[in-house]
């Protein structure tokens, strides 16, 4: 069974970009579409649930007032952790991302730092996946 893709004009509404930015953000190999590349004219690109994951984390990012750089060394990082991500926490302390498995990790990096930047992706996941079921709906078939 194929992984179910979700075209561009999907993506933007799910995360929240616009068409322009998701284009920039393949072309410069921040986030590819991991399902299915466009691969020439006409061919479309189809994005997984974790390139979803990706994106909307690198939105949020941005809209924290972070630079494109910490969204791109964050996502690198998550790229690096495996597959469960869940329950994570990226957190952000000047150039160093750590990525928080546990609680107690999450606390101790918040105590020791400064201007720490801190995002949960149990939410973020959250919203994706009603997201997703809204695109599975049978009405919403010929989006």
């Amino acid at each position: 069974m194929t992984e179910q893709g979700f075209r561009g004009p999907q993506v933007c509404k799910i995360v929240g970009i616009t068409y322009r930015q998701l284009d920039y953000w393949a072309r410069t190999d921040l986030v590819r579409p991991s399902v299915m590349d466009a691969n020439g004219s006409g061919t479309q690109r189809l994005y997984s649930f974790r390139d979803l994951l990706e994106l909307k984390v690198i939105k949020q990012m941005l809209d924290a007032g972070l630079a494109l750089q910490s969204a791109r060394k964050a996502v690198e990082s998550l790229r690096k952790f495996g597959n469960d991500v869940s329950s994570v926490r990226i957190v952000i302390e000047g150039p160093k991302i750590v990525i928080a498995e546990t609680e107690e990790q999450w606390l101790d990096l918040m105590r020791d730092g400064q201007g720490v930047f801190s995002f949960n992706l149990a939410p973020v996941v959250e919203e994706l996946n009603d997201q997703q079921r809204l695109f599975e709906m049978p009405h919403a078939a010929g989006q």
